[in-house]
């Protein structure tokens, strides 16, 4: 493994299956940093949000399919604030004219590089691309010139997917985006709320079935992975936002396609003695929250595109499979 991989990964803070860490090789102690109380945020505008009533539902999961020391248990009532959220991930147009009129680049592209799945790269040029593998999971690419404007690499753009969801994205990215659009980034417990659409301790945000009497509800991976993607719901990696039907309180693609940043730093015991009104995680770590899985979840490696799994990932990482979306308060 790289030098510059090997200390998140040695302290079990990220998972290089799901998202590898773009950190460079530093101490962890440099890396940590103070989370405030969560801001309440009133400025931004409504539209392509939907309006949640908050209320009080079971959160976490101690079912087999948890995975051991992500800390998903125990199932807790937690209560939850009414607030907005946007219908779907921001997409490429909007964080579009985001950057194009503040000038803001991204940590990838300041980096010079990105995370890049190997099977999107043209056979014909991955050993000129693909510069670094992940010891434990060779699968992701270090490819200089990828970005959230390159997804696959330096010649690579989104001219045809305007309407799939921004990745390549950091934590502090997606913070930057939020506070331009006068929003913020969901809590864990205000994501998990919403991606239940109203459903009690279900496995999806539409039941329990990945696929109900055969029909692919989300974006993940089909076939064997990592080597053979069947693409049998349509989409060999990202999807359109609004490409799957919506769960139970109208939003799109809560599960699969991207993973998406919460506010939260992450720590696996946090749930044992919080709060269980408005959680807004620890005060202090090295990896923030993401939830809801992405396009190369499977259940043979990475069982974490359901509701209740949690991952995590240092704040300026960036990956093809990170994206996020904002919430406002009501």
């Amino acid at each position: 493994m790289n030098n510059e991989f090997k200390a998140f990964a040695e302290a079990g803070l990220v998972h290089p299956c799901c998202a590898p860490s773009a950190r460079r090789a530093v101490a962890l102690e440099e890396s940590r940093g103070v989370s405030a109380n969560r801001r309440r945020i009133t400025s931004g505008s409504f539209e392509g949000m939907t309006k949640l009533d908050g209320g009080i539902f079971l959160m976490g999961n101690e079912s087999d399919d948890a995975n051991p020391g992500d800390g998903e248990g125990p199932v807790r009532k937690v209560l939850v604030d009414g607030f907005y959220i946007d219908t779907n991930a921001v997409t490429n147009r909007q964080f579009t004219e985001f950057a194009d009129k503040t000038g803001y680049v991204t940590e990838s592209e300041r980096f010079g590089w990105s995370f890049v799945f190997r099977g999107h790269i043209p056979a014909e040029r991955y050993a000129e691309l693909c510069v670094a593998t992940v010891g434990a999971a060779p699968w992701w690419c270090k490819v200089n010139g990828a970005s959230w404007r390159h997804p696959e690499g330096p010649d690579s753009g989104f001219d045809q997917r305007q309407n799939y969801p921004v990745t390549h994205v950091s934590w502090n990215d997606a913070q930057a985006y939020c506070d331009w659009a006068g929003k913020r980034l969901p809590t864990e417990a205000e994501w998990e709320f919403a991606s239940r659409g109203g459903l009690e301790q279900k496995t999806f945000p539409w039941g329990d079935e990945l696929t109900p009497g055969g029909l692919h509800l989300s974006n993940v991976w089909q076939g064997d992975f990592p080597d053979l993607d069947l693409a049998e719901d349509g989409y060999a990696g990202t999807a359109p936002v609004d490409a799957f039907p919506p769960n139970g309180y109208g939003l799109h693609n809560m599960t699969g396609n991207a993973w998406e940043w919460c506010s939260d730093w992450f720590d696996r015991t946090y749930h044992l003695t919080a709060t269980r009104a408005n959680p807004t995680g620890p005060l202090r770590g090295a990896a923030k929250v993401m939830k809801g899985g992405s396009y190369l979840c499977h259940r043979s490696y990475c069982n974490r595109y359901r509701v209740a799994a949690r991952t995590s990932n240092t704040p300026d990482s960036g990956t093809g499979n990170i994206g996020f979306r904002c919430v406002r308060d009501i």
